[in-house]
């Protein structure tokens, strides 16, 4: 059985998740708190799976209770929350700093047309994230693995990075990009899997947090040096004939959009040798086939580590298809970027 604490000062939120998770015979309701006292006291006593929490709750918030349990008691935190309005995105965003894997939009009411994909979206989270092991880990001052020793010893000038990223990819993405330098040469393209409605604010949390800029892609604009642009919800982005940004509505039916395998394709097909992919944290496969293209057509490629991955499934069937020339954990793939970017 996979037991779940709900912590939510709304008592109509709190039985709408416990409905929701009841329609799994798997799932047990450990526990159900209204504040993030009330969760540490629970947690003193009692050990469940997974969390799930608010962000704003009276008395001690989403981002001091993470904080707290990671501290005192690591956990898989799942952050569900009606959040939307633009000023209070930092605030969902520095609960991913203190700890908390995922962020989820809470399910409407049982009435609603999203009702359904909310409650399949909140269910497969926990079952997922109750099989991540959560422990404090130290920086592991280690290069990585390299999948094929000195291929690339003369490799050619970078000229964009793609990163793609899904669950417990956030983090990491802002990890890598707040190291590095305001001046940094290269343009980088972004796909962070993330649940309808919180792109934006992941954008300007990353552009609060580094020292390059970091904004939503525009359709028609040309990327800039020390510049990541983030696509936004529901569009497929790459780079036209022009060298300019390219959006475009995802297919009708497409689970995953923005596809970080589409961009990544877009960007072997455009810069071949002169770029490179990075593969980050996230479950399924996306992302693995376009790595795969961009290796074949000379570009450095790059999976995170298992080590320091919250889930290990994009990274994992990269390496498997042996599409990524590296293997790092973040701050390899930091110091990776930082000698590409001496290539000029």
């Amino acid at each position: 059985m996979i037991k779940v604490l709900i912590v939510d000062d709304s008592a109509v939120a709190r039985e709408l998740i416990e409905h929701v998770l009841a329609q799994d015979p798997e799932i047990e309701i450990a526990g159900s708190v209204k504040d993030g006292t009330e969760a540490l006291e629970f947690l003193e006593r009692y050990r469940p799976d997974v969390v799930t929490m608010d962000v704003q709750m009276p008395g001690m918030d989403g981002f001091e209770t993470t904080r707290r349990i990671m501290s005192q008691y690591p956990l898989p935190v799942v952050i569900v929350t009606a959040m939307l309005d633009p000023k209070a995105d930092s605030a969902i965003f520095r609960t991913l700093e203190a700890g908390a894997l995922v962020i989820l939009q809470k399910p409407p009411a049982v009435d609603h047309p999203d009702y359904r994909r909310a409650a399949a979206e909140l269910l497969q989270t926990v079952r997922l994230m109750s099989e991540v092991k959560v422990v404090r880990r130290l920086v592991r001052q280690t290069a990585g693995k390299k999948v094929a020793a000195a291929e690339r010893e003369k490799a050619a000038a970078v000229q964009v990075v793609a990163i793609g990223a899904s669950t417990g990819g956030p983090v990491v993405v802002q990890t890598i990009l707040a190291s590095l330098p305001g001046d940094f040469p290269i343009p980088l393209l972004v796909v962070q899997h993330m649940a309808d409605g919180f792109i934006a604010g992941f954008a300007e949390w990353l552009d609060n947090s580094c020292r390059i800029r970091v904004k939503l892609g525009e359709q028609g604009e040309r990327p800039l040096a020390a510049t990541a642009y983030v696509a936004p919800g529901g569009m497929e982005m790459g780079v036209d004939q022009a060298g300019r940004i390219e959006l475009k509505p995802g297919a009708a039916g497409q689970s995953l959009c923005p596809s970080v395998s589409y961009l990544f394709h877009n960007v072997a097909k455009r810069f071949g040798k002169n770029s490179v992919g990075i593969i980050l944290s996230g479950m399924g496969a996306d992302g693995a086939e376009g790595l795969k293209a961009m290796r074949e057509r000379g570009a450095v490629t790059v999976a995170q580590d298992e080590e320091s991955s919250v889930i290990f499934g994009m990274p994992a069937v990269a390496i498997r298809l042996r599409a990524a020339l590296h293997v790092l954990p973040p701050e390899g793939i930091v110091s990776l970027l930082q000698t590409v970017a001496k290539r000029g």
